[in-house]
């Protein structure tokens, strides 16, 4: 967009899809991915009292730690961001990914591609292959996320590609994770969300994965 403005080349269509671009990238994604993750810590009453206690301990006071959600002390809440990665593994916002060959060339796995093929990376069951993530790959498990240390795993790209991978990585990554945080923090040290009995929950068919048909829940006010 930078080289676009230097050039003077901006023009209706330009902008329109750099709005379009914005709306559907830093919109739509996070609120679908919140939704499954609210879903899934729903039902593992385990990992939802995992991140609760992680949020307490990880400020001065109760108060604090159901208010006060900056950037570095987020960065604290490692249970938080691993069940959020975990969440994204199985129910990526984006479950397919496409891209088209310029020219003709030969893939690493040594498969020929033609110019103007399109390959689609199929996001979805690629984060549930027992032959990437383990026998364990349908299981909701923050922990795998976690190394001995209590850090974050650092996972390639071209495993989790939630995010997209390569030179083509989401710039708005680290943001998408840091609204993703303070959002589920937010809610989880202050209410318990409890899913509706009987509402069918399934992915719907779309660029983006909502749930077809939508989140029922109950919530209540959490005692401090």
């Amino acid at each position: 967009m930078v080289q676009e403005w230097e050039k003077g080349q901006i023009d209706d269509k330009f902008l329109r899809d750099t709005a379009i671009n914005l709306l559907a990238a830093g919109r739509d994604t996070i609120s679908a991915g919140l939704c499954w993750f609210i879903w899934l810590v729903a039902r593992h009453p385990c990992v939802e009292a995992k991140i609760i206690e992680e949020i307490r301990s990880s400020f001065r006071d109760k108060k604090e730690a159901c208010t006060a959600f900056g950037y570095e002390k987020l960065g604290k809440l490692v249970y938080l961001h691993a069940a959020i990665c975990e969440t994204l593994r199985l129910y990526p916002p984006v479950p397919i990914n496409h891209k088209c060959a310029m020219k003709s060339d030969t893939l690493p796995s040594g498969h020929h591609v033609d110019s103007n093929t399109m390959i689609l990376s199929a996001i979805y069951p690629m984060g549930r292959m027992k032959e990437v993530w383990g026998q364990d790959c349908l299981e909701f498990k923050p922990e795998r996320w976690i190394s001995d240390t209590g850090e974050i795993v650092p996972v390639p790209s071209y495993k989790f590609m939630t995010f997209n991978a390569g030179p083509r990585i989401c710039l708005g990554k680290n943001m998408s994770f840091i609204k993703m945080k303070m959002v589920a923090a937010a809610i989880l040290c202050n209410y318990h969300v409890q899913v509706v009995e009987g509402h069918p929950v399934s992915p719907c068919a779309s660029v983006v994965l909502h749930m077809k048909h939508g989140l029922k829940v109950r919530v209540t006010k959490r005692c401090n």
